[in-house]
């Protein structure tokens, strides 16, 4: 396996595991009948439990940039230092995105939500 689509593992498995904290918050809040059912007038979940669900639209909007891009690069053969790197990064990116907006660090999660930006645009660069 690539080390392109080894990141894209590790980015997919990120992804698909960040509503498990703000889940389990909403059944601490609600209770599990609850969370679990469609009440008329639902106790919010926390403020950070909020901010994790939106980090996680935001890693679900972004996982389908990456990994078309990821895909293409490896359909195209096209692998080197700088795929590799992006990779990478963006996935560190993501990891800090998630942290910096899930506790409420504005300057930090724009600065990694445009890191891993940069790192789908180097991407894109390899491949035109």
């Amino acid at each position: 396996m690539s080390h392109e689509l080894m990141s894209l593992t590790w980015v997919t498995a990120l992804t698909a595991i960040m509503w498990v904290p703000y889940i389990l918050n909403t059944v601490m809040v609600r209770g599990l009948i609850d969370a679990v059912g469609y009440p008329d007038d639902p106790k919010p979940p926390a403020a950070w439990a909020i901010r994790m669900k939106a980090a996680h639209y935001n890693a679900v909007e972004n996982l389908v940039v990456f990994a078309a891009l990821v895909l293409i690069a490896n359909a195209a053969g096209v692998s080197n230092e700088t795929t590799i790197l992006a990779c990478n990064v963006y996935f560190w990116a993501r990891v800090v995105h998630f942290l910096s907006y899930s506790f409420a660090i504005p300057w930090i999660r724009t600065l990694a939500f445009a890191v891993g930006w940069l790192c789908q645009a180097a991407l894109v660069l390899q491949l035109i």
